[in-house]
């Protein structure tokens, strides 16, 4: 059969199996892409793959075989290598009855597609963007990207669900002729529908317009503001690192002294909250545990169970953490997946990172944060550097850019030290987002005294 449809490449897996149990995991993606530089377009390009993932199950250990699969002669190779995995497999850790489950109403709907007409409005406007930067001396480079996979989970108990999930983002930087000054602007995004390249080059212009003025500044702690993106770059390694396992075991800094986790503790300021909803609008996700493999935090015998709304932190007060059903036992707590969005939110915040610039009398304003690296688990201390505008505030009012910074902060401490936040609002991580984790809501911290540890000379 030329050009099997993933649902058939599923059954084909399923009745190839010659192992007690069977998942099979299929996404059907394409994806359009924009890449520019020096104020023009440079390259676009459209992209279709089908991946499979095969879980065979056999007595009490399992293997799981992924890769492409386009024909149903590939599907036969997977599952024959799954099933000799599975056969010669330990017994699992993690070992649970699998899901069972209906067949979803919308199972035999076709994939779901991208295309580069995602990018028309956007894409006439960033021409008018790219003339407008020429004629005033800047130089735009930057990338945009819309994806969508559709995923199809199916099993030998008779489970069939279906999940389509669009993600885009963007990113631009923008530099003065000379290449002494920058700035960055991203977001994600579901359709491009919400995002104008008119309004993103006239923020770079705004932001390096303040940098026309240069202030070298000492290391030191500062009291500073984080804009929303520079808070899900740290809130998100907060989240990774919320595996009930490790906390369990006395690894993390969601540990309990003397042993067990800190859940039902207050670890952070009252009237904050973390949250993961599959439905938060905007930030819509699966609402099913998708699982290639088994790991502290996930488990390939947890495919196809429910998700819904999880606060992983209620005004200040931890909890949940992320557990799969081996681990809830463990820990005895509830069952509670990953999923793949994240919340934060202030009780009581309003307004915008401008008004918490404007109460700043002499501080600093991020832009983004790289190259992030954790330092200690137990306190969840992260180390890493500034990039693409860092600006001075005096008396509520930018005055110029200074150096970039090495920081050591903990994501967790912040938020018992944080004096003022804005309402929350769809966010994108540059450290994360673009491979990882884009899909973030988070508002904007005042930090009175952010460790700035030492003098940076990344530009």
């Amino acid at each position: 059969m030329l050009n099997p449809t993933p649902q058939q490449l599923v059954d084909h897996a399923l009745a190839a199996s010659r192992s007690d149990q069977c998942i099979v995991i299929a996404q059907d993606s394409t994806s359009a892409n924009l890449r520019w530089a020096n104020n023009t377009l440079t390259t676009n390009g459209v992209m279709h793959s089908v991946g499979l993932s095969v879980i065979s199950f056999q007595g009490k250990g399992n293997a799981s075989v992924s890769g492409t699969a386009a024909s149903f002669d590939q599907v036969a190779e997977l599952v024959a290598a799954a099933d000799r995995g599975a056969a010669a497999a330990d017994p699992a850790e993690d070992g649970a009855d699998l899901v069972a489950g209906d067949v979803a109403a919308d199972w035999e709907d076709a994939p779901s597609t991208t295309s580069i007409d995602v990018y028309k409005t956007f894409a006439s406007d960033l021409g008018a963007a790219f003339d407008q930067a020429e004629k005033q001396s800047r130089i735009l480079y930057g990338f945009v990207s819309h994806e969508v996979t559709t995923t199809y989970l199916a099993s030998s108990t008779g489970l069939r669900l279906r999940h389509v999930q669009p993600t885009g983002h963007y990113g631009c930087t923008g530099k003065t002729s000379d290449l002494t000054n920058s700035a960055w602007v991203g977001g994600a995004t579901r359709d491009f529908a919400d995002v104008d390249a008119t309004a993103m080059a006239d923020t770079l212009a705004t932001r390096l317009g303040w940098g026309a003025r240069r202030i070298d500044l000492p290391a030191g702690r500062y009291d500073t503001v984080l804009p929303p993106a520079a808070v899900a770059d740290l809130m998100i390694d907060a989240y990774w690192s919320a595996g009930a396992r490790v906390a369990h075991e006395g690894q993390s800094v969601y540990s309990k002294a003397g042993g067990g986790t800190r859940i039902g503790e207050r670890i952070v300021n009252q009237g904050v909250r973390l949250f993961s909803d599959p439905g938060y609008a905007g930030l819509q996700t699966a609402d099913f545990v998708v699982a290639s493999g088994s790991s502290n935090d996930s488990s390939v015998y947890d495919n196809g169970l429910p998700l819904g709304h999880t606060d992983w932190i209620a005004d200040g007060t931890l909890t949940s953490l992320l557990q799969t059903r081996h681990t809830a036992a463990m820990t005895n707590q509830p069952t509670t997946p990953g999923i793949d969005n994240l919340v934060l939110s202030i009780d009581g915040a309003s307004g915008s990172e401008t008004d918490l610039v404007a109460g700043v009398e002499d501080g600093l304003l991020l832009t983004c944060l790289w190259y992030i690296r954790e330092v200690d688990p137990q306190t969840l201390l992260l180390t890493g550097l500034t990039r693409d505008g860092v600006y001075r505030i005096e008396g509520g009012e930018i005055t110029g850019a200074v150096n970039n910074f090495r920081f050591n902060e903990s994501p967790v401490d912040l938020l018992r030290r944080f004096t003022g936040a804005s309402e929350t609002v769809p966010s994108f991580s540059r450290e994360w987002g673009d491979d990882y984790f884009s899909r973030t809501a988070t508002p904007a911290l005042r930090i009175p005294d952010f460790n700035m540890s030492s003098v940076s000379q990344a530009l």
